[in-house]
């Protein structure tokens, strides 16, 4: 444990961006039902278990007093809630690696989720060979970002942007379904043909569990987002968000288990659904954990410092800005706006108001008055800011500070 790096803020930042590695990872081995993908789950848990370990060590080291004490216990339940989340993860890879069954059904309404996995090959010749990521802006021309890579049989996790891309590079992306075109059009590949799914009577009660299950892993994720914002922001309002999602999350679980049985009832193979109680039950406790976060927020209980500021230092930043008169987002559908292609900002929340629109969808029109919250790349919060009619001018203590456009 000695020889692994002791700064709990960079531990903390690590932490995050392995833990949402791997539940994208394993949401992609169950819609690609690549094997590989699984074991890198598995991998990567190993990772996160020496990591949580050392975050352990460190916070209990730092509690040399009372006051210290009630500190450390904030960051302690942010980290064992990031544990549970890498745990959920490999659950869902499970269903890959144990092969429990997923309907073509699944499969193929997870194309048409708020943000989808999706793998292509670098083809020689083409915009992205032997380039870095960072010349690529990947998160910004297509709204999506890398989380990870397979050259031959080694995989490259620890994607940055200094990672340079060779012909026969596999990469394997999330982000909007929107982006996938222009990503492949970057890659030199050929026109991609979501899945769908087999032909035959519709199966009523099954259709509704698939549905339902799309919807839970879109507010899993979502939940997960806010939360973290809200630690960043430290943001009341976003952890009652939080609350409400967890909530839904356990009725829409409810539903999902009597449809997925009446479906077995009607004669269909109870072994291809096995796989949709598995990841029913994995997207609900994501959702447990995000509220595990966002507890101490909501109890009004002092979080350590160290939370906010190491959240706010992982891949992607999360960011309130409000729209101002008469600025480009003004007057503007989501939907037209495409903020996830560029600047490749997800819109977790807006707050209207009194109340929160939570994972707004597209024809929802935003006004002055409202505030986006969102989550993306560090790059891409100047142009964000813009749109909404503001500058980001850094003040004498180094923070982002806000001044009207012009």
């Amino acid at each position: 444990m000695d020889e692994r790096p002791r700064n709990l803020r960079a531990m903390l930042a690590e932490a995050k961006d392995t833990s949402e590695l791997m539940v994208d990872l394993a949401y992609a081995s169950v819609y690609f039902g690549d094997p590989d993908m699984a074991e890198e789950v598995y991998e990567l848990e190993q990772q996160m278990s020496e990591l949580v370990h050392d975050m352990r060590a460190v916070c209990v080291m730092a509690a040399r007093s009372p006051r210290e004490a009630e500190g450390m216990s904030s960051v302690l339940q942010v980290v064992s809630a990031i544990e549970r989340m890498a745990n959920d993860a490999v659950d869902i890879a499970r269903i890959v690696t144990h092969r429990l069954g997923i309907p073509q059904q699944l499969v193929a309404d997870l194309s048409d989720a708020e943000e989808v996995s999706h793998r292509v090959l670098v083809s020689d010749g083409s915009h992205m060979a032997h380039r870095p990521l960072s010349a690529l802006e990947l998160t910004v021309q297509a709204g999506m970002r890398v989380m990870a890579v397979r050259r031959g049989r080694q995989w490259i996790t620890d994607v940055d942007g200094d990672t340079v891309l060779v012909p026969g590079d596999v990469l394997f992306l999330h982000g909007s379904p929107d982006g996938i075109t222009r990503l492949r059009e970057l890659a030199g590949a050929p026109v991609w043909e979501p899945p769908h799914p087999d032909g035959g009577e519709a199966l009523t009660d099954l259709d509704r569990a698939v549905d339902v299950l799309v919807e839970m892993k879109n507010l899993s994720e979502a939940a997960v987002g806010v939360a973290y914002s809200a630690l960043v922001l430290g943001d009341r309002g976003l952890a009652a968000e939080v609350g409400h999602l967890e909530q839904r999350l356990d009725e829409m679980r409810d539903h999902l288990e009597l449809w997925v049985l009446r479906a077995a009832a009607d004669g269909m193979d109870p072994s291809s659904l096995r796989g949709l109680l598995h990841l029913a039950e994995a997207a609900e406790d994501l959702g447990d954990q995000a509220r595990a976060m966002v507890w101490l927020i909501e109890e009004g209980e002092e979080l350590h410092p160290i939370l906010g500021i190491a959240l706010g230092e992982a891949d992607e930043v999360a960011v309130r800005f409000p729209i101002a008169e008469g600025s480009t987002v003004d007057g503007s559908t989501l939907k037209d706006l495409q903020l996830n292609i560029e600047p490749g900002f997800t819109v977790l929340a807006i707050r209207r108001g009194g109340g929160y629109v939570y994972r707004p969808r597209g024809p929802v029109r935003l006004a002055a008055g409202d505030e986006l919250i969102a989550s993306g790349p560090e790059e891409g919060q100047v142009l964000l800011a813009a749109m909404c009619g503001w500058e980001l001018v850094e003040d004498e203590d180094g923070e982002d500070q806000l001044v009207p456009a012009g």
